[in-house]
């Protein structure tokens, strides 16, 4: 292959599709003889007014400056709701998508932009995407390498800057933007910048519609977060009301406004693969590159899988095999429940019913923040009171402490009220044991070919949350403690209660193989 092909296909790979743009002082010379006719531009799905007018601004016949992608770059592009996430796999096209979107609004004078990588290095090279598209389809627009912005001849701004830490947001304090973008959004750690720079979107011309725009792919620091924002909360693709990531409530205007009720804007995620990129994925390379990669790394870059994340602690879960359809729990089967409590934080509740061949079926969680031991109390035994008999409940163990003479301690609280603890078992290497059990718990039955441990899908942020649990780095046989991890202690409080025992784990004189009794003396009360 040529170099001048090489480049061409390259070109095409990042999703560019881009022709050099005749001078507007000449007009394109017609073939003598010829009588072929211009088809008529095919009408972009799902698009609006302002994405038909930037295609026929950028298009003129077949001399193509740039041509979204049938798909989910057209479908980014076109989409009207406030924020909308465009990620997934590696090398679906959207860098070129995010640099794309701001410039159909380039010819109104008071448009006013901001693009934001997270480090500087990273936005150096949007800039040298930008230098090499944007004067191709904005004859005369200027870059101020000063103010690190574009300004078109209408007057009309782009900003292109970096936002590492969340106190860099004061720079922006008193602006105004009509578009934001943030490319690759999961570098951000926390949701801070994000929400703060919501703040900022504000325009006093009609014909500007507001919007945050982010493109990513799974993994990075911000992955829980993203998730929780982007693609939990509805079906990939699907425009769905805002909601509160950290209690899952539709954001809504308060009551005694004009708008009471009514949402205050609408998400989406649009999911981008490989194949999306016609020019990429053809050429086979990348893609071979791609399957190449470690089985984590696949999942997330190649397949653009959001359970998986870099350096997660349990990779073998899997929505198609671990969560399942709510079903009515048969009233032989055993109950018990398991709590890791926080009044600072959160509280973490599940409950587990067991099948006759010992499958855990995680079938109920409560998540909730700042609320006292003896509400708890209340809130779990009026959640169960439809349940029949619930076995037993494990509870951390640090609760039946008592600091000074301060009366009973917050499980002696809670007993009092009618809601039974045992504790959980807090002992040398318990963490490590309870985690190799949920491993263990979650591998598929060679026998039944089910997994040991499933959960309903209404138990969402169980879901959540256990395959974001990362590893400590210091000490890989355990997870990162300082991660949301409260849900996830309470798994291992409710596992470790009932180890899974198999004719292979006794020794010849039919005892445990890890001195564990079979039969708890606590069990039941």
């Amino acid at each position: 292959m040529s170099e001048a092909e090489n480049n061409k296909l390259q070109a095409y790979a990042d999703g560019q599709n881009m022709r050099k743009r005749q001078s507007p002082k000449r007009k394109p010379s017609k073939r003598k003889g010829s009588t072929a006719k211009v088809k008529p531009k095919k009408q972009l799905p799902q698009s609006n007014i302002i994405e038909q007018q930037f295609i026929s601004q950028v298009e003129e016949e077949h001399n193509v400056i740039f041509k979204p992608n049938e798909g989910p770059q057209t479908n980014f592009l076109a989409a009207g709701e406030r924020e909308v996430l465009y990620g997934g796999s590696a090398g679906g096209g959207k860098s070129y998508a995010m640099l794309a979107d701001p410039l159909r609004y380039m010819g109104n004078p008071s448009f006013s932009g901001l693009l934001l990588r997270h480090t500087t290095e990273e936005l150096r090279e949007l800039i040298s995407k930008s230098q090499e598209m944007y004067p191709k389809i904005w004859p005369g627009i200027k870059w101020s390498e000063r103010k690190m912005q574009w300004t078109a001849p209408s007057g009309a701004t782009l900003w292109m800057s970096y936002l590492d830490k969340d106190q860099d947001v004061t720079k922006y304090q008193g602006l105004a933007f009509s578009w934001i973008g943030f490319d690759e959004l999961t570098q951000w750690a926390t949701p801070f910048a994000w929400n703060y720079m919501r703040s900022r979107l504000r325009s006093a011309d009609v014909e500007l519609p507001l919007c945050m725009r982010a493109t990513t792919n799974p993994g990075g620091r911000g992955h829980h977060w993203v998730k929780k924002m982007f693609i939990d909360p509805a079906p990939a693709g699907k425009s769905f009301v805002a909601t509160d990531i950290d209690t899952g409530e539709q954001l809504k205007y308060p009551a005694g406004h004009a708008k009471a009720g009514k949402a205050l804007f609408k998400r989406r995620f649009i999911p981008a693969r490989l194949r999306d990129n016609p020019y990429l994925s053809l050429q086979g390379d990348y893609e071979a590159m791609l399957l190449s990669l470690p089985e984590q790394q696949r999942r997330q870059l190649l397949d653009g899988d959001w359970d998986i994340k870099e350096g997660a602690a349990f990779t073998e879960f899997n929505r198609h095999t671990h969560v399942i359809e709510p079903f009515e729990i048969p009233n032989n089967w055993v109950k018990f429940r398991a709590c890791d409590y926080g009044y600072g934080s959160y509280t973490g509740v599940l409950w587990f019913a067991v099948s006759p061949n010992e499958q855990l079926v995680v079938y109920r969680e409560l998540y909730v923040s700042k609320v006292l031991a003896v509400d708890l109390a209340d809130m779990v035994l009026e959640l169960e009171a439809g349940d029949g008999n619930m076995r037993y409940g494990v509870l951390d163990s640090s609760l039946w402490h008592k600091r000074g003479d301060t009366g009973p301690s917050l499980a002696e609280q809670m007993i009092m009220r009618g809601c039974r603890w045992r504790p959980s078992d807090r002992s040398k290497g318990s963490r490590v044991a309870g985690k190799n059990e949920i491993h263990r718990r979650l591998q598929v039955d060679e026998f039944t070919e089910e997994s040991r441990l499933v959960f309903f899908n209404n138990c969402t942020e169980t879901i959540t949350q256990l395959p974001a649990i990362p590893l400590d780095k210091k000490n890989p046989e355990d997870v990162d403690t300082h991660a949301e991890d409260h849900l996830y202690d309470a798994l291992r409080y409710g596992i470790m209660s009932r180890p899974r025992f198999s004719i292979w784990d006794f020794d010849s004189r039919g005892t445990p193989a890890n001195s564990m009794p079979v039969a708890d003396s606590k069990f039941g009360y």
